[in-house]
């Protein structure tokens, strides 16, 4: 499965077939919370907040993934993340691009 930001893929005609997403809602637990409290007292990068962030991206890809090929796309351009907090503690990571046939 190619997946792109592009909106094109160099050398190949697309068939559109339509959108596809992915998201998860997560949350931070206990022991991230006191340990970034810590953290942003003193500075820096919080790490576990980054890996909380990149494991739910790498969930929302995979789930976008497998929609395009439910689809029978082989391929996903123009693909994009957002993230938004949903509430105290918790946030949704959503990726979604457009599933395509390559010609």
């Amino acid at each position: 499965m190619v997946v792109t930001t592009a909106e094109v893929v160099p050398g190949q005609y697309v068939q559109v077939i339509g959108l596809v997403r992915g998201n998860i809602v997560t949350s931070k637990n206990i022991g991230r919370d006191m340990m970034a409290g810590f953290k942003s007292m003193v500075g820096g990068e919080i790490e576990t907040y980054t890996q909380m962030t990149d494991e739910a991206r790498q969930i929302a890809t995979d789930r976008m993934v497998a929609m395009a090929e439910s689809m029978g796309a082989d391929g996903i351009i123009a693909a994009r993340y957002a993230s938004e907090t949903v509430a105290d503690g918790a946030i949704e990571m959503l990726a979604y691009g457009t599933a395509v046939k390559l010609l």
